[in-house]
């Protein structure tokens, strides 16, 4: 993806390097020596090598920032085609929450690139998403933060109990998915049906009790698709919950209402699951942090299932400090592997719509000059493969879910939403011989990507196909983006892999995920990768 950039990108990695840390000589030297080079602000333009070298030696090392997104542009090439002349445009943050954006023309001379013109710009803080005052939380809670002994209501936080303070998530708010057990509630699994057949828990889901061990509490009790079949975060009983970080558009399910809590500052963290990518779609249209974590790394007690073979837990934030504080009290002692390569597959890049794509390579992008990881295209799984996978995860998730909930699904006719029934009936159609041979395309596709993911390797791919659709969309056009998106979310479940869904990418104003796929086990290696000095 980045070949015939690499040189640039690795002389745009050095200016970044010396911006920081005020190394005028090193800026000297990627500034063209020419009385025509430019370098503009909202305050002044320079014109002239030497004004901007003296500029530099008279102003101290540039704020620390965050890259989060690269744009390339060729504007002339050689005629090998080569780029000679090229636009590079970098979005940033700042500890403040203050934004920039540097535009530079680089021009190839002699094997050598320099920069001809840069202008930089910044904007002030961007106001959290929220929620209008009107918003119907009824559509984000089951049990509301009023209704429960340590929850706060939205006009502000609870004090942290004593025996709480020093602890890692202390005053750590959580909205739980109502799939997990929490004391003194009742699960309902986002289905009236279910929900008055539960008996009242007696003792909170493992999941949960790590992190209120480790000092946070219970926020509210989030709504979920129906039995956690779905992608949407449309649920027929309960409203589609506001998306504060894209107003008018779905949050994605099945995590559906802890992400809309988190987005919207109702709550600190989700806790959620990921069977076909329920965190991760969430979080990329939510414009969150979203993993799903390694299969079966985090015990599943307490907790409704659906297809036992992909179940696992997963965890949203807004930002990356609080992921790596929650990962560390949730999954197990794990390695930190140092990562060497990033990885992109075109079949994967092209299953997303190209507005997608190109936000999602302007992710990388970033990421790999931050981080100094080249990035490389990998061929070793195609179209054909992609879609046997798709195909056979589809087939042995539904025969799960039938064995699962099928009894249940039969004694209530009628009480869950067409699509979701469907979804279930398909599965008690499914015989003996199809899940065998679904389980055996899945062991060769298991095998292949362990090929592709030694440890130190990690694949970077959309983590949908698309940006949220608008509430008001059609149940076909719902069906057309969820099929599209399970065909990316579904290789990490069938490989049992940790999933970390990045909020960097943008089309437009909306959010969309990046997000990076490792071996079993390299939970930590992803949020270290990806969390790894944020603001």
């Amino acid at each position: 993806m980045t070949a015939p950039h690499d040189d640039l990108l690795r002389a745009f990695a050095r200016y970044e390097d010396a911006l920081m840390g005020g190394d005028v000589e090193v800026l000297d030297e990627l500034f063209e020596d020419s009385s025509e080079t430019v370098r503009s602000d909202g305050g002044a333009t320079l014109v002239g090598h030497g004004h901007i070298s003296a500029f530099r030696a008279g102003r101290p090392a540039a704020p620390r920032r965050w890259l989060e997104r690269v744009h390339v542009q060729d504007v002339s090439s050689d005629v090998h085609r080569n780029p000679v002349v090229t636009v590079m445009v970098a979005e940033s943050v700042r500890p403040d929450g203050s934004t920039g954006v540097q535009t530079q023309v680089w021009r190839r001379a002699e094997g050598r690139w320099t920069v001809m013109t840069a202008h930089v710009s910044s904007a002030p803080p961007a106001p959290a998403p929220s929620l209008p005052a009107d918003a119907d939380l009824g559509a984000v809670w089951r049990v509301a933060p009023a209704d429960l002994e340590h929850g706060t209501s939205a006009a502000g936080r609870a004090d942290v109990p004593s025996v709480a303070r020093g602890l890692p998530l202390a005053g750590v708010g959580i909205a739980v998915k109502d799939l997990f057990a929490v004391a003194g509630q009742r699960t309902g699994a986002g289905n009236p049906a279910w929900l008055a057949q539960a008996e009242v828990e007696t003792v909170d889901a493992a999941a949960l009790t790590s992190f209120l061990t480790a000092g946070a509490h219970v926020e509210g009790v989030a709504h979920t698709d129906e039995l956690a079949f779905s992608l949407a975060g449309t649920n027929v009983h309960h409203g589609t919950p506001p998306n504060a970080a894209a107003p008018g558009r779905i949050t994605g399910g099945s995590t559906s209402g802890p992400a809309a809590a988190v987005a919207a500052g109702l709550a600190d963290l989700a806790l959620g699951t990921d069977t076909a990518g329920s965190v991760r779609v969430p979080a990329s249209y939510c414009g969150l942090y979203g993993l799903r974590t390694t299969h079966d790394a985090v015990s599943r007690a307490g907790l409704v299932g659906l297809a036992p073979s992909f179940d696992t837990v997963g965890v949203l934030t807004r930002g990356g400090p609080l992921l790596a504080s929650a990962v560390e009290t949730l999954l197990p002692e794990q390695d930190v592997t140092t990562v060497d390569r990033l990885v992109v597959v075109p079949a994967l890049l092209e299953l997303a719509e190209p507005d997608v794509r190109l936000a999602v390579e302007a992710a990388l992008l970033a990421l790999s000059v931050r981080t100094g990881i080249p990035v490389e295209t990998a061929g070793e799984v195609g179209p054909g493969a992609l879609e046997s996978w798709f195909a056979a995860f589809r087939t042995l998730q539904q025969a799960e879910a039938w064995e699962t909930h099928g009894a249940f699904v039969q004694a209530h006719p009628g009480a869950f939403e067409p699509a979701v029934e469907e979804r279930f009936l398909a599965g008690s159609a499914v015989t003996e011989t199809d899940v065998a041979r679904a389980q055996a395309t899945i062991t060769q596709a298991r095998t292949t990507l362990a090929r592709l993911l030694p440890h130190g390797t990690v694949l970077a791919l959309p983590s949908t196909s698309s940006v949220a659709p608008r509430t008001d969309a059609g149940p076909a056009e719902i069906d057309l983006t969820r099929a599209a998106t399970l065909r990316l979310t579904c290789l990490a479940s069938l490989g049992g892999l940790p999933a970390l869904s990045v909020p960097t990418p943008r089309v437009g104003s909306l959010p969309v995920g990046l997000c990076l796929v490792a071996a079993p086990g390299q939970d930590r290696t992803l949020v270290d990768l990806a969390t790894g000095g944020t603001l």
